[in-house]
C-alpha cells in the first residue's frame, strides 16, 4: 500500500475542491462524449482522441498509452513535478493549507533541501537585482544601454549583477543560509578554504521555470577574460539544463493574457532578450545543450505550433537538424527559419530591422521542405552521381511521410529538380522509410490470463463499479492472495457495509496503482469486451473462485494424508477430503 505522505481523507478533499474535468480542461480540450470527458492525450502524440476523464469517479485514463490516474497524478505528469509539488500547486488553486508530511523520511529531507534551494535562489536574485541599479554597477549598466535595453526588458527578465566575488556569499550568510546551502543552490564554490560567488562580477539572467520559481542563473561576463563568456547554473535538485526552457515563464504568462499560437525557439538568452524587445514574446530558448524530449514537452504545453529560428552559421544547422525529429515526436506542428549570412537573430534584427525577421519568420518552411532544401543543397545536380545520391536522400525524406497523397506534391518537386519520371519515384518511395520485420521473441510472445485470476477480475471490478450484481461474499475473501487485492476487497466491503458513497479515486491515495497493473486493469475494466450477461458470469467467477480455493484444500489434505501415519488422524483427514470432494460435485457458492 503507498504512505502518499498525508491524510487520505485530506487528499480526498483536496480533489474534491480541484474537481477533474474542470482541471484538465484548464490544460487540454475536453468534449463531453456519453458520461465521459474526452480528448487528446498530452501524454503521447495522437490525432484521434483516446484520453478519456470519468467525471463521477474523478479519473482518467488514455485508451492510447494506457496513463491512469487522479488529478494529483495528472498534475504531476503534465507538469512534470513530483508528488509533493503537485499537492502544493492544488492546495494553491484551492486555497488549502497543507498539513505536516508524515511519509518516507527520504522524500522528505529531498523536499526540505528543495525548499531551502529556492528560497536561497530567490533571495539571490532579488538581491542581484539591487545590485544592477548601484553606481558600483556602471560596466552593467553600460552593456545594459549599448544593447538597447529597456526597463521593460529588465522588468521581464528580472537582470541582475554581482558586484565581486564576496558580495554575495556575505549577503546570503546574514540572511541565515550556511554555504553549504549556497553550494548545493550552485551559487557558491570554495578554493583554499574560502567560499566565493561563482557568478562574480559578471551580469545576471535568472532561469524562472514554468512556475515561476528561480532555479538557477546564467551569468555574462562583461570584460575580456580567459574565462567563458557565459556561465551556467550546475546541475541542483531544482535545476537540470536539459529540462530548462528559458523564458517559458513569460510565454506562459502571455498565453494567459492572449492566446499563444506559436513559439519561437532560438540558441541563446540574449537573443530570447533582444526578440521580447523587438515585439516576438513568444521567444524561448535551450540552456546551452542540445534540444531534448523535455523541452518540446514543455513546449506542447503552450502552443501546438513552434518555429525553430537558430543562428545561420554551421553549428545552427546541425542543432536544428537535431531538434525536428524530437518536436515532430512531441506532435508539435514545426518550420524552420533559414537565417541568411551566418547571422544569429539579434544580428539580423540589428543590421536589417525588425520587419526582415518577421518576413524570415514568415516564409519558415515546413520539417520535409527544409530537410529536401537542406538536401539540395549537398549535391551538384549537374553531376549524374551526386544527382543520383540527392534522388536516394530525397526519396528517403518523403518516404517517412505517412499518406501517399501527402508525397505527391514532393515527388513533383524532384521529377522537376532531376527530370526522372514520377511513375519511378512513386515506385521508390513506397520502398523508402519503411524498417525491415525484426524477428522479436519476446513481441511474439502474448500474456494469457489465468481463468481464475480472469474471475478474481471480473469479481472485483463489478463491485469497484458498483454493478447491481455485485454482492459481497466469503469466497472472495477467501480466494485472494494478494495483499493489495486483499486490502482492496476489504476497503469495498467495509464501505458496501457502512452504506459509504467509495469513489475509485480514493484507490490512487492508498495503493500505488502506476505500479500495479492488476489495479490498473481493475479501474479501467472494459465490461464489454466479452459480451456475455454479465450477472449470470458474475456467478459462474464466483464459483470458479470457490472452485480454486477448493483444489487447493484438496491438493494440502491429500498431502497431509500421504504424510500422517497415526490412524485415526488419517481418518479425519479423510473426512475433511470428502468434505471438499462433495463441495466440488455440487459446484455450487453457498453463503
Amino acid at each position: 500500500m503507498a504512505d502518499r505522505g498525508y491524510d487520505v481523507d485530506w487528499l480526498e478533499t483536496l480533489k474534491a475542491r480541484n474537481e477533474i474535468v474542470s482541471t484538465i480542461s484548464k490544460y487540454i480540450k475536453l468534449d463531453k462524449k456519453g458520461r465521459n470527458w474526452w480528448g487528446r492525450c498530452p501524454f503521447h502524440h495522437e490525432k484521434t482522441p483516446s484520453f478519456s476523464v470519468n467525471e463521477l469517479e474523478q479519473y482518467y485514463h488514455c485508451f492510447g498509452c494506457g496513463e491512469s490516474g487522479d488529478v494529483i497524478s495528472f498534475v504531476e505528469k503534465f507538469e512534470s513535478v513530483d508528488f509533493m509539488d503537485a499537492v502544493k500547486i492544488l492546495a494553491d488553486n484551492a486555497g488549502m493549507e497543507i498539513p505536516s508530511f508524515h511519509g518516507d523520511k527520504e522524500i522528505e529531507e529531498r523536499k526540505k533541501r528543495r525548499d531551502i534551494t529556492l528560497r536561497l535562489l530567490y533571495d539571490a536574485k532579488e538581491h542581484y537585482k539591487e545590485n544592477l541599479l548601484k553606481p558600483t554597477a556602471k560596466i552593467a549598466q553600460d552593456y545594459i544601454k549599448m544593447r538597447g535595453l529597456t526597463n521593460r526588458e529588465l522588468k521581464d527578465f528580472e537582470l541582475g549583477y554581482s558586484q565581486n566575488w564576496n558580495e554575495m556569499i556575505d549577503y546570503l550568510l546574514k540572511k541565515g543560509y550556511s554555504i553549504e546551502d549556497m553550494k548545493q543552490a550552485g551559487i557558491a564554490e570554495e578554493k583554499n578554504g574560502r567560499a566565493y560567488d561563482v557568478f562574480g562580477e559578471r551580469l545576471i539572467f535568472p532561469i524562472i521555470n514554468i512556475h515561476g520559481d528561480c532555479i538557477g542563473f546564467t551569468a555574462r561576463i562583461l570584460v575580456k577574460s580567459d574565462f567563458a563568456k557565459y556561465k551556467n547554473s550546475p546541475n541542483t535538485c531544482v535545476f537540470d539544463k536539459s529540462n530548462v526552457v528559458y523564458a517559458i515563464n513569460l510565454v506562459k504568462k502571455l498565453k494567459q493574457e492572449q492566446s499563444v499560437d506559436s513559439i519561437i525557439i532560438v540558441e541563446g538568452q540574449m537573443d530570447v532578450v533582444a526578440m521580447h524587445k523587438a515585439g516576438f514574446r513568444n521567444a524561448v530558448a535551450c540552456m546551452g545543450t542540445a534540444l531534448t524530449p523535455f523541452h518540446a514537452k514543455q513546449l506542447k504545453r503552450l502552443a501546438d505550433n513552434v518555429f525553430v529560428c537558430f543562428d545561420g552559421d554551421a553549428a545552427g544547422q546541425k542543432a536544428t537538424k537535431r531538434s525536428l525529429d524530437i518536436l515532430q515526436e512531441a506532435g508539435l506542428n514545426t518550420k524552420v527559419v533559414s537565417l541568411p549570412e551566418n547571422l544569429d537573430p539579434d544580428e539580423i534584427i540589428k543590421k536589417y530591422g525588425v520587419d526582415r525577421l518577421k518576413k524570415e519568420i514568415e516564409n519558415a518552411l515546413p520539417i520535409t521542405d527544409y530537410r529536401l532544401k537542406v538536401c539540395e543543397e549537398k549535391y551538384n545536380l549537374n553531376i549524374a552521381s551526386e544527382k543520383q545520391n540527392y534522388i536516394k536522400e530525397a526519396i528517403n525524406i518523403i518516404g517517412t511521410i505517412e499518406f501517399e497523397s501527402e508525397k505527391e506534391p514532393y515527388l513533383e518537386i524532384i521529377k522537376k529538380k532531376t527530370n526522372v519520371p514520377i511513375d519511378v519515384l512513386r515506385r521508390d518511395s513506397k520502398l523508402a522509410g519503411v524498417p525491415r520485420e525484426e524477428k522479436n521473441e519476446e513481441k511474439v510472445l502474448t500474456f494469457r490470463e489465468d481463468g481464475n485470476i480472469k474471475a478474481v477480475k471480473f469479481v472485483l471490478a463489478a463491485l469497484l463499479h458498483k454493478k447491481p450484481y455485485a454482492k459481497l461474499s466469503a469466497v472472495i475473501e477467501e480466494g485472494l492472495t494478494s495483499p493489495d487485492l486483499k486490502k482492496l476487497y476489504s476497503v469495498l466491503k467495509k464501505s458496501i457495509q457502512e452504506n459509504k458513497e467509495f469513489h475509485i479515486t480514493t484507490l490512487f491515495d492508498m495503493f500505488d496503482v502506476d505500479s500495479s497493473q492488476t489495479l490498473k486493469d481493475l479501474i479501467n475494466f472494459d465490461f464489454s469486451k466479452d459480451k456475455v450477461d454479465e450477472e449470470k458470469y458474475y456467478a459462474e467467477c464466483l464459483w470458479q473462485i470457490k472452485e480454486q480455493t477448493l483444489k487447493t484444500r484438496q491438493q494440502e489434505l491429500a498431502n497431509l494424508y500421504k504424510e500422517e501415519k497415526d490412524l485415526t488422524k488419517r481418518r479425519e483427514i479423510a473426512e475433511k477430503l470428502n468434505d471438499v470432494l462433495k463441495e466440488l460435485k455440487k459446484k455450487k457458492v453457498e453463503e
